[in-house]
């Protein structure tokens, strides 16, 4: 393997990365002393496994891409399991390993565009003709997202059916078919929110979070008002006073609010920059690997940036009161170490697949 990576990819991680790390010291000054060193730690760990991620060779995934879906499929299970996994405000996501709590659906997000690259590379050509073989794969997503909506984790099970579904299109699925996708998928996701009525409750606070200011609406609200506070240059880094004790999960979810705060419009507007230069660069990679004949590389690339990108833009949106409140995570930035090492290793494959055919 030869080559060097793509400087502006990388140049771009590492910003995002170290205003992370500054704004969790910001966000969480006021809750624990400690979350700056363990983020710290983390941040570590996230480097370590984006080198040792980018010393694999490609053909060891993609000769396990059903094991990759296998493992998701298996935590998925364990977590559900009573002594097993660890039940936290009614949720069931974490797998207790004494001083590391380990994420389900994290992993998953990671193992799910490895066996989804893995099919397509071997099945992409009957995509136009054959609706089977975009079904397969479909079949082997709902069995993990069902799993996941047990947990429950809605907003892990929309990010990887939209990367999948995208995945497909990308492939070379007939739009006719690629319309009754979305539209089943719609429907399912609009009945999964009727059935369920603590859903339905956001729902309601998100079209009027005021009207529910002291209850389900009180995130939106506390994250609408440090926006409002943040105007257009911001109230200074570490000046904002949301995140003392006003904003819930100020540190993870609601971070960028805190971002916009502190720095203002013109810091929301640099933050939204640098993740699409990522995102970008990650597709560039893809088209690529593609027009080289790696197919394996090109899918796994496009699926890894389809998921962080779409994680950013909910979190954003969630942030902004664009969209219903979702426990997900901004990718590089918001506290908590399975989302860090997830991420990084993410980024490990797509610099894996950009030096393997910068040497072709």
């Amino acid at each position: 393997m030869t080559g060097t990576p793509d400087r502006v990819l990388i140049i771009s991680w590492l910003t995002i990365l170290a205003l992370g790390t500054v704004m969790v010291a910001s966000a969480s000054v006021a809750i624990s002393s400690t979350l700056l060193l363990k983020h710290g730690i983390f941040l570590m760990l996230g480097l370590s496994v984006f080198a040792g991620v980018l010393c694999i060779p490609l053909r060891w995934w993609q000769r396990g891409h059903r094991l990759a879906w296998l493992m998701a499929v298996t935590l998925c299970v364990l977590v559900l399991l009573p002594g097993v996994g660890l039940e936290v405000n009614g949720a069931r996501r974490w797998i207790g390993l004494g001083a590391f709590s380990l994420q389900a659906a994290e992993v998953a997000k990671l193992m799910m565009p490895i066996y989804m690259a893995g099919y397509l590379a071997r099945f992409h050509a009957a995509l136009p003709d054959n609706p089977g073989a975009m079904l397969r794969p479909l079949g082997m997503l709902a069995i993990l997202a069902l799993l996941l909506l047990l947990q429950p984790d809605f907003g892990s099970v929309v990010v990887l059916g939209v990367t999948a579904c995208a995945l497909l299109f990308i492939a070379g699925a007939r739009l006719r078919h690629f319309f009754l996708l979305v539209i089943a998928g719609a429907a399912l996701l609009g009945a999964l929110a009727v059935l369920q009525p603590y859903r339905m409750q956001r729902l309601a606070s998100f079209v009027d979070p005021w009207a529910f200011a002291f209850g389900s609406g009180y995130q939106l609200t506390q994250a609408l008002i440090a926006f409002g506070r943040g105007e257009i240059f911001g109230l200074g880094l570490g000046e904002g006073i949301q995140k003392l004790f006003y904003l819930p999960e100020a540190h993870n979810d609601f971070i960028f609010a805190v971002i916009a705060e502190e720095l203002g419009l013109v810091g929301a507007l640099c933050v939204l920059a640098l993740f699409a230069v990522l995102v970008i660069r990650i597709f560039r990679i893809a088209r690529d690997a593609l027009a080289v004949g790696d197919h394996f590389g090109g899918f796994l690339v496009y699926g890894i940036g389809l998921l962080l990108g779409l994680q950013c833009l909910i979190n954003l949106g969630v942030n902004t009161g664009v969209l219903p409140t979702k426990g997900l995570t901004l990718p590089f930035v918001s506290y908590g170490g399975n989302s860090l090492l997830v991420s990084c290793a993410m980024l490990g494959l797509v610099v894996r697949v950009q030096l393997e055919n910068t040497s072709v």
